[in-house]
């Protein structure tokens, strides 16, 4: 699992005060180091402002599925205005990913469905119709792969923790097998599975 933004664009800007280069860095690095968990940073933006004896840092982050994150924090000085922002960007985080999680959660008993599949081989398209008895399948290797009951939020959060390249998943909205996976320019597709 990756903790670390890895080549995230992130834009510094200071109102009222010239730059430093130490300020820019420890503003790039405390923001590079949120925790990649949920929801995935596309663009980041730091606004630090001085005004008299006032330190002030926003933060917004620009997240995938339109999630904007975004705190400001007076501290009295910018680097600990920077820490106690980047603390109350890490919280809302967990928050959306809680708040997400939590959404129109299906009931337990109802979640946990398994899929038989099998194989065969090319005898199997000679296989005569009326027979009552059908063709031996071809074991490739089995495995249960989970199928739960849920919305499609949940399933996009699933599939953005995992490494796996689709989710099969039981609509809790439509009652249906739905299939969600990543296309190649970087969005969300889904697929409903007719019984």
């Amino acid at each position: 699992m990756q903790t670390e933004n890895v080549n995230l664009p992130i834009t510094v800007t200071v109102r009222h005060e010239t730059v430093t280069d130490s300020l820019r860095e420890y503003a790039h690095k405390k923001i590079e180091g949120l925790h990649l968990d949920y929801p995935r940073i596309i663009e980041a933006k730091a606004i630090l402002d001085v005004q008299k004896n006032r330190h002030i840092a926003e933060i917004i982050l620009f997240c995938a599925n339109h999630i904007v994150i975004e705190a400001h924090t007076e501290g009295p000085d910018m680097y600990a205005a920077i820490d106690q922002t980047i603390d109350k960007i890490a919280r809302r985080m967990r928050k959306q990913k809680t708040r997400l999680l939590k959404k129109r959660r299906p009931h337990r008993n109802e979640s946990i469905r398994y899929i038989d599949e099998s194989f065969y081989d090319e005898t199997a398209l000679d296989h005569p119709e009326e027979s009552d008895k059908d063709p031996e399948p071809f074991l490739v290797h089995t495995d249960n792969y989970r199928v739960r009951t849920m919305y499609k939020e949940d399933a996009v959060m699933e599939l953005e923790l995992t490494d796996r390249p689709f989710v099969l998943y039981k609509s809790a909205r439509r009652d249906c097998l739905t299939i969600l996976y990543r296309r190649k320019d970087g969005e969300y597709a889904a697929m409903r599975l007719d019984k």
